[in-house]
């Protein structure tokens, strides 16, 4: 164990009132957040520093200082063009692992609250350097700059806090000690003294995302750590810098709190190594973090049978559109959510169900017809000017994402067409505007599809593609033969492909509550008739739930009791009194 720098007491003085705020968050639900969402938040100097800090990185060792290093690998591209040219140092995982546990018996004697305080001055130091960790998110995941600042920063910051507090308030649900006396008539009692403590599980490996690496990264991460375990963070080959960052000042923070800075180590893979799997299935790795494709959590559900697994895959997001009493305000709405990112979001809404006959609103009758085209309008109306553009969609995150959108064409009848943008400081990058395709949603064709599916057969996506996710800047708007009817194929398409948000617009009381019941029954998170500056893409820490764990996007929600209580385990220890 280091000698410590930074004192139980000094922690607790810095941090547990700010832990105290978090707990009530929690519980009343009230928005709360320490972390400043504007960039001028955090001093005049900040945003010269911060990127001053960002380019000073480029082009160099990313040393770490930890055990088992036989390399250095690297290769990251930014979605804007440059290259970061960082080279990260590549571990021998024999080496590595053991000298990752050695330290859990110190970090679980600390207790809940130090552990919690120390990951609050991690991520108090973290939020010191949030500009330059927005230009690290910006160029690895092609978020415009201002998102990549609030969703990479304040938000991932918050989401961060959110699991230690929910990792805090499990542990100490459970006395640390207790006596016990069993009356036994004229007898002496039977009396112990009992102990309780939490015990981590073991590793834990946080298997990072391109697209949001620390938001998505920092409640597992944190979760595992505030109960105890170690963290092993195996960043996208993409998006490497944001979590080896984090992870070089968690190891900063340990060290200077006497702790084992090996308690927090970073895994970068060498080109087309995948050490995703192999450390997945090792036995020291007892926990898995996991944001990504359908594919590799199904496989990681399966085969990672000695970890308890936490996924968030890939899920179909639907929109009904039944009435509004504000037609310009949800299409508006609409516009923003479809366009922020270039819909490169997990809740970025995919199928937009529009009765044929047409919806009632405000500014009077609406045709399926027309309600598409007001919204293609309306997304051109609010992309038409090109700095606002560049500001909201930011850059294709990698080829996979374009070429989705160049077969959207082939898809169907295209009400809006994408366009390309120029970026004039990042002229390499490769900015589109977002694609509306138009698609019939007959009943009896998603019924057969779906039927087809369940024997094995049937090429749902290639005959309706709105029934898989199409990730990216596309979304349908389905014309389904009635309100029912859409409320049932968004049924079959929660639980068959899972979603991460679902919204909705109606007038009718009635309608409304049958949507609820679908959202409850199945297990996703709902937004109704949203309007304002509240988008059905976004969540807020200490509030809202991101997924449900209850349908198949994802097996897990961030962040809840279930996703962290499941982390430790509590050891009890008895004595005779």
């Amino acid at each position: 164990m280091a000698a410590a720098q930074l004192s139980p007491q000094q922690l607790s003085d810095k941090h547990r009132s700010t832990l105290d705020r978090a707990l009530d968050a929690i519980t009343t639900r009230a928005y709360w957040s320490p972390h400043p969402e504007h960039p001028k938040g955090y001093g005049e100097t900040a945003p010269a520093d911060g990127l001053a800090a960002f380019q000073a990185l480029r082009g160099t060792r990313f040393e770490l200082d930890q055990p088992g290093t036989d390399g250095w690998t690297g290769g990251e591209i930014s979605p804007y063009g440059p290259a970061l040219e960082v080279e990260y140092p590549h571990a021998d995982l024999d080496v590595l692992l053991p000298a990752m546990r050695a330290g859990m018996g110190a970090w679980r004697e600390a207790g809940p609250e130090t552990r919690a305080l120390v990951c609050l001055e991690i991520l108090a130091r973290i939020s010191a350097r949030t500009h330059e960790f927005a230009h690290a998110v910006m160029h690895t995941s092609g978020q415009a700059f201002m998102m990549a600042f609030q969703a990479g920063g304040p938000h991932a910051q918050d989401r961060g806090l959110e699991a230690v507090a929910y990792a805090y308030q499990e542990q100490v649900r459970t006395p640390a000690a207790a006596d016990w006396s069993k009356p036994q008539g004229k007898r002496d009692p039977l009396e112990l003294r009992k102990t309780f403590t939490s015990a981590a599980r073991g590793i834990s490996l946080l298997v990072g995302c391109n697209t949001f690496p620390t938001w998505n990264g920092y409640p597992g991460l944190f979760a595992s750590l505030a109960t105890g375990n170690p963290v092993l963070v195996k960043p996208h080959p993409r998006a490497v810098l944001p979590l080896a960052l984090t992870v070089r000042v968690a190891r900063e923070v340990l060290a200077e709190a006497g702790f084992d800075p090996n308690l927090v180590a970073l895994a970068v893979e060498r080109p087309g190594e995948g050490i995703a799997k192999t450390l997945a299935v090792r036995p020291e790795i007892r926990i898995i973090d996991y944001t990504g494709s359908t594919a590799f959590g199904d496989w990681l559900e399966t085969h990672a049978r000695q970890a308890q697994v936490y996924t968030e895959k890939a899920g179909v997001n639907t929109v009904v559109i039944d009435s509004t009493d504000d037609y310009k305000g949800m299409l508006s709405n609409l516009a923003f959510s479809l366009s922020l990112y270039s819909g490169q979001m997990c809740t970025t809404p995919q199928n937009l169900l529009i009765p044929r006959d047409g919806i009632t609103t405000d500014a009077g009758e609406k045709s399926y017809d027309e309600v598409v085209a007001d919204l293609a309008a309306s997304v051109s109306g609010l992309l038409g000017d090109d700095a606002r553009a560049n500001a909201l969609l930011g850059a294709l995150v990698n080829p996979e994402v374009k070429a989705r959108l160049d077969a959207a064409g082939g898809l169907g009848d295209v009400a809006l067409a994408s366009r390309e943008i120029t970026n004039p400081d990042f002229p390499d990058a490769v900015v589109r505007t977002p694609a509306i395709v138009k698609a019939d949603g007959a009943r009896k064709a998603w019924e057969k599809a779906w039927e087809g599916a369940a024997e094995g057969g049937g090429a749902t996506a290639a005959e309706l593609p709105y029934l898989a996710e199409c990730f990216g800047p596309v979304s349908f708007a389905v014309a389904v033969d009635s309100t029912e009817d859409a409320l049932e194929l968004l049924r079959r398409t929660v639980r068959d492909k899972g979603a991460m948000t679902v919204g909705a617009y109606t007038t009718s009381s009635e309608t409304e509550r049958a949507i609820e019941e679908v959202c409850l029954e199945e297990s996703a998170q709902l937004s109704l008739n949203l309007t304002g500056g509240v988008y059905v893409n976004q969540t807020a820490a200490f509030s809202d739930f991101h997924g449900s764990g209850g349908n198949p996007a994802a097996n897990a929600a961030l962040c809840d009791a279930a996703f962290v209580a499941n982390r430790f385990r509590v050891v009890e220890v008895r004595r005779q009194a």
